[in-house]
């Protein structure tokens, strides 16, 4: 395919998933434009700012701006003008847990005067089994044809895996699938072809294997603290020279907006038979609490006050959404007499506090995300619960 040839929209355009895949593609030259409803990150992708951290992404967009490929609107209309739409929508889960497939009908619905035959559609981001045969269905009805390519990207490193990693391709028809690929090979040299539905299981799949793993190991560390072990010193002898337990994961906060929403998603299409799934929810989510027990073992929580040192959901990053710091943040707010939260990545929560002002108030401090300039900070002599053991603590308490 030549870039100059096509012209690429990707709605969300302006988000962790959008954005990334944009710049990549306006930076080999295809007309890209980055359609999102947030005109506050519309105006900073348009003046060379990114709206949230993501490694060397400053110089890829200013590049990708500099080159005139690529431009961010709110502008609906967009869509008509170009050849292939890539929407980074995914199925979101409700208050009560449970997925809502019906945003897609809604989408479909609001961009449907925009829609012309001879367009692609690539659905990107996680949907819930099935939704990409019902929007293919949906669209055949007026010549468009749909491709599923998730992707596989970690928050952080997407400029580089976009470009490394293999690309699952899955499409409604071949012409669907042929375009897709032909697309995808211009950024990446490798293609893994599916069926939509076998593409939708193994995003979700990879996804709850992953939060799955992480209960594991919290599992772990939980038995062996209780134990009075050092669960880091195990899990060294689990994994030092053994080639079957490499990259055995550390214990900690498995949080973030992929993960636990996707293992719920299966949980929901299992009609709650996803036994491991569901066990995989309460270890770590459960794991927020142990925290606080163990918090509660240490000091007298309702004369003291707490420290959070950490609120996005991983590390070095200023993500927060779905992290489980707010979810300790909001049960030691009701059980501590005060509870005061630091970040040094996080902007957008005016509720935080500088690190000074925390260790200094603080009777105990919770390390809730291993942020790098956490391993050399200087503690003074206060009580820090770490399961990370970013400092080699050893035991929790």
């Amino acid at each position: 395919m030549n870039s100059g040839d096509q012209k690429i929209a990707v709605i969300g355009g302006c988000g962790h998933v959008g954005l990334p895949l944009g710049i990549v593609f306006a930076n080999l030259g295809f007309s890209t434009t980055l359609i999102d409803i947030n005109q506050d990150s519309v105006d900073l992708v348009n003046s060379g700012r990114m709206p949230f951290m993501e490694d060397g992404s400053d110089e890829a967009l200013n590049a990708a701006l500099k080159s005139g490929n690529l431009i961010a609107s709110t502008d609906l209309i967009e869509i008509s003008k170009h050849d292939i739409l890539i929407v980074t929508i995914g199925t979101p889960v409700d208050n009560h847990q449970s997925p809502v497939p019906r945003v897609f009908l809604d989408f479909i619905d609001s961009i449907w005067a925009y829609l012309h035959p001879g367009q692609l559609i690539v659905l990107r981001s996680t949907v819930f089994p099935g939704t990409s045969n019902w929007v293919a269905d949906k669209l055949s009805q007026i010549g468009v044809d749909v491709a599923f390519c998730p992707e596989r990207i970690v928050q952080g490193k997407a400029l580089v895996e976009l470009q490394t990693l293999p690309q699952i391709v899955s499409g409604s028809s071949p012409e669907a699938v042929r375009r897709a690929e032909e697309l995808f090979k211009t950024m990446t040299p490798q293609i893994v072809h599916a069926s939509m539905r076998e593409a939708e299981f193994a995003k979700l799949f990879l996804n709850a294997y992953r939060y799955i793993q992480f209960a594991v190991t919290n599992e772990f560390f939980m038995l062996s603290n209780n134990a009075g072990v050092d669960y880091d010193q195990v899990r060294r002898v689990m994994t030092e020279g053994y080639e079957r337990a490499a990259g055995f994961p550390k214990a900690g906060l498995a949080a973030g907006p992929c993960l636990l929403k996707d293992t719920q998603q299966l949980l929901a299409f299992g009609q709650n038979n996803f036994h491991i799934g569901n066990s995989a929810i309460l270890v770590n989510e459960g794991l927020a609490l142990y925290l606080i027990e163990a918090a509660s073992k240490l000091v007298k929580l309702e004369v003291s006050t707490v420290g959070i040192l950490g609120m996005a959901f991983k590390a070095n990053n200023d993500d927060i959404r779905s992290s489980l710091s707010y979810r300790v943040r909001k049960m030691l707010q009701m059980r501590a007499l005060k509870v005061l939260s630091s970040d040094p990545f996080v902007s957008n929560d005016e509720t935080l506090v500088k690190i000074d002002e925390l260790l200094n108030e603080s009777d105990i401090i919770i390390i809730c995300t291993p942020h790098d300039e956490y391993k050399t900070i200087n503690f003074q002599g206060k009580i820090v619960v770490d399961v990370w053991n970013i400092q080699n603590r050893g035991l929790l308490i």
